[in-house]
């Protein structure tokens, strides 16, 4: 069973940093099963908002981005754990940020967060004052 922990979530001020990291747990990218197309990223849903993905990164290393964060964040991944610094950050970053991971490729599109495809961590809260 995949499991998704997520931490590094809190409240800053517009302008500053945080990095989220989520560690899984029966998933590792170094499994020879796991075809390139896998995927582990983030979503992110602020209330009244869509859920939307804003990084992803593949087996293969292909890296996404939402262009709202292009250029403030880096996504990394180091066996099972994917990490997303976020910089420069602005008050409508605030949003509940969620983990997520699957074999066939994450949705650029999904209405709401957790989906029922994949797997999806607890999710954590960013907050950004001005």
């Amino acid at each position: 069973e995949v499991q998704l922990v997520e931490s590094g979530g809190g409240s800053v001020q517009a302008g500053g940093s945080l990095r989220l990291s989520c560690s899984a747990s029966g998933w590792t990218f170094e499994d020879s099963e796991m075809g390139w197309y896998s995927e582990m990223g983030w979503y992110r849903q602020a209330p009244g908002n869509k859920c939307e993905l804003v990084s992803s990164i593949n087996k293969a290393g292909t890296t996404y981005y939402v262009e709202s964060l292009k250029g403030r964040s880096t996504i990394s991944q180091v066996k099972n754990t994917v990490s997303l610094q976020m910089n420069s950050l602005k008050p409508e970053d605030t949003a509940v940020y969620y983990c997520a991971a699957d074999r066939g490729g994450l949705r650029v599109f999904v209405s709401d967060c957790p989906a029922d495809f994949g797997y999806w961590g607890q999710g954590t809260q960013v907050t950004v004052s001005s």
